[in-house]
């Protein structure tokens, strides 16, 4: 897993200039579609919502029924574009965090509103953090720009919608009753995603065995500390259909995520340890693959980015999502042509979805053909 240093810098340097490129592609189709009058501005608005939970979610290190949620909106010639920054309790991000960051963005003052490398850099300039309140522009700001050129992203990208990958469910830890009939009601799922990381992980995994053969991955939340129980327990997770280990150890035992790497039967993916750009190249070597969040990395245009450095190392790349509406959820949904797995069933979690957009059908990430990230406002 190691590389010569040498290459590895030419490896990033050449990507880096290919994403660079690949940053131009907003400006390309604006150029080949007409751009509109640039006498208008781009106007932002925002309000808090909480996301009601349709069941208890519990993982290594918290439990919770809710989850809040800014609902974004730009708007620019009588066209909205919308946004969601969602803020699960580790994130540290919150209403009032995420009111206050967006209160300071100052989009009216771009003339070229196609210029979206310049626009985000702004943003993410504007303080250091706010992830999750950063995304909510970029998401609603990809939504309008699509929308003006009459095209979802899928296609602004090249990316074939046929190629989306099945989406796995998640199955949080719970008593034995509740983990089965979780795993009842996840029956057209292809892939189960299961929370470890407490005392119960062989128990979670054999109450699922009971009533499924469906392959799982398992997300541990940083939970297991020791690196030779975690090969053990890896090694077991393997006579048990497992595809892939998320997150097993601290992200601060990066020495011995490695050895536990290296040593695995099954890849391992980090999450709380990739949150944006440059963790990517942080995580060769430690891990083999990434977990892309648009809430962690600020948006569809980093993850992007992501996933083409990620892919040129070649390590493997999963999108996935927090408690989020249809809105982020469509948002990842267009990168997922290009990644290995996908873990988008956030909206399916919850009860009060506000927007209609990507669905799953049979299991499978659908891309809905309308423009921008493809969503629909329903509530």
């Amino acid at each position: 897993m190691k590389q010569n240093r040498r290459n590895f810098l030419k490896t990033t340097g050449a990507i880096a200039g290919t994403a660079m490129l690949a940053g131009s592609a907003t400006n390309t189709f604006a150029n080949t579609f007409g751009r509109k009058s640039m006498s208008e501005k781009l106007k932002l608005s925002f309000k808090p919502y909480t996301l009601e939970l349709k069941h208890v979610f519990t993982v290594a290190t918290n439990s919770r029924t809710t989850t809040p949620v800014v609902l974004t909106e730009i708007e620019y010639d009588g066209v909205v574009g919308y946004g969601e920054a969602s803020m699960p309790p580790y994130l540290g991000e919150s209403h009032e965090t995420v009111l206050k960051f967006l209160s300071k963005v100052n989009l009216s003052r771009y003339d070229d509103i196609y210029d979206l490398d310049e626009i985000l850099a702004d943003v993410d300039a504007i303080e250091p953090g706010n992830t999750a309140a950063k995304a909510s522009v970029d998401i609603a700001m990809h939504d309008l720009i699509g929308k003006l050129l009459g095209q979802p992203w899928y296609n602004i990208w090249g990316f074939d919608k046929n190629k989306t990958p099945y989406t796995s469910f998640t199955i949080g830890i719970d008593t034995a009753d509740v983990v089965r009939q979780k795993t009842k009601e996840a029956s057209e799922f292809k892939v189960l995603k299961v929370k470890l990381g407490r005392e119960n992980d062989k128990e979670m995994i054999e109450t699922i065995r009971s009533v499924t053969d469906t392959p799982l991955t398992v997300d541990v939340n940083q939970g297991w500390k020791d690196k030779n129980q975690a090969l053990e327990m890896i090694q077991w997770l393997k006579e048990k259909n497992t595809l892939f280990v998320e997150q097993p150890m601290p992200k601060t035992m990066i020495d011995e995520m490695a050895w536990l790497t290296e040593h695995s039967p099954l890849p391992t993916i980090g999450d709380e340890s990739i949150q944006r750009l440059d963790d990517v190249k942080k995580a060769h070597g430690v891990f083999s693959g990434i977990n892309i969040k648009l809430m962690k990395c600020t948006g569809m245009r980093e993850a992007h980015k992501m996933i083409t450095l990620a892919k040129a190392l070649d390590m493997k790349v999963m999108i996935g999502c927090m408690t989020e509406t249809s809105c982020a959820i469509s948002a990842a949904s267009h990168l997922s042509p290009k990644v290995d797995w996908a873990d988008l069933d956030g909206a399916l979690l919850i009860s009060n979805d506000v927007y209609d957009g990507t669905k799953v059908i049979d299991g499978k990430v659908t891309l809905i053909d309308r423009p921008g990230i493809g969503v629909m406002k329903i509530g």
